[in-house]
């Protein structure tokens, strides 16, 4: 058995959690250290499960609760150097355990497999999770797609797949001109149209659930990100997560 559950999913806070019977592991920790342990609590998953951290860059939607998480819980968390030195003192690991981008690593009985993408921070990478023959991936922040993304996402049962913004939306809306490049551009964020137009042509036959993940409050809602993928539920179940509290637990 294997659970996942978006335990915050947003610009005001993401993290991500993948666990079996007995051990877990969450992909970033961007809200404070309590609410991920009441969240995770709220669901039935045990905190005490959790044998590891994984930051996918620097980011403070992405790190700022990983430092007291990881000192109150006595768990590992694993950033890249660069993420390291690049993020706020304040923010930083008290015992990072660093490892490099397309390190693969082993925590309980997971098989973590990093890789880069595309996005304006120092070294940002994703993770995807194995245990036995199924896979999870945690795809937000990735700017647009790239073999690194394409090739990991073929071979997922799961995904966290961003969704970040709808195109009229953002261009229309009140976001700053440099704001709005900013995020359509290759190092942003991907737009309900590059989310489906990556799932149509890469997902995997094993792709039995995407999680559209990282949806943006202001440039985006929630019925236009799901109606978008409308056409790909033959395929696969698209779920909603969300940036107000833990979603729901899947099983695969």
């Amino acid at each position: 058995m294997l659970e996942i559950c978006a335990i915050a999913s947003g610009s005001n806070g993401n993290c991500y959690y993948i666990g079996n019977e007995k051990d877990a592991v969450l992909i970033d920790a961007g809200i404070s250290a309590k609410q991920i342990v009441q969240r995770l609590k709220d669901r039935s998953l045990n905190p005490m499960k959790i044998k590891a951290v994984f930051i996918t860059h620097e980011h403070s939607d992405h790190l700022s609760g990983a430092r007291v998480f990881g000192k109150v819980m006595r768990v590992p968390v694993y950033i890249t150097p660069r993420t390291y030195y690049n993020a706020y003192k304040n923010q930083r690991p008290d015992v990072p355990k660093f490892f490099n981008p397309g390190d693969k690593i082993e925590v309980g009985e997971f098989t973590v497999y990093s890789f880069l993408k595309k996005h304006d921070a120092s070294e940002p990478c994703s993770f995807r999770v194995q245990y036995k023959e199924k896979n999870i991936g945690v795809f937000t922040d990735i700017g647009e797609q790239s073999e690194n993304v394409t090739q990991h996402l073929r071979v997922c049962d799961g995904l966290f797949l961003e969704s970040n913004y709808d195109e009229k939306m953002l261009w229309e809306g009140s976001y700053p001109w440099f704001l709005k490049q900013r995020v359509a551009s290759g190092v942003g964020h991907l737009s309900n149209k590059q989310a489906f137009d990556l799932l149509h042509n890469h997902a995997g036959e094993n792709l039995k659930c995407v999680f559209l993940s990282h949806i943006s409050k202001e440039n985006n809602t929630l019925e236009i990100a799901y109606e978008s993928m409308q056409p790909l539920t033959t395929r696969f179940e698209v779920k909603l997560t969300s940036r107000y509290g833990a979603g729901e637990v899947y099983i695969l």
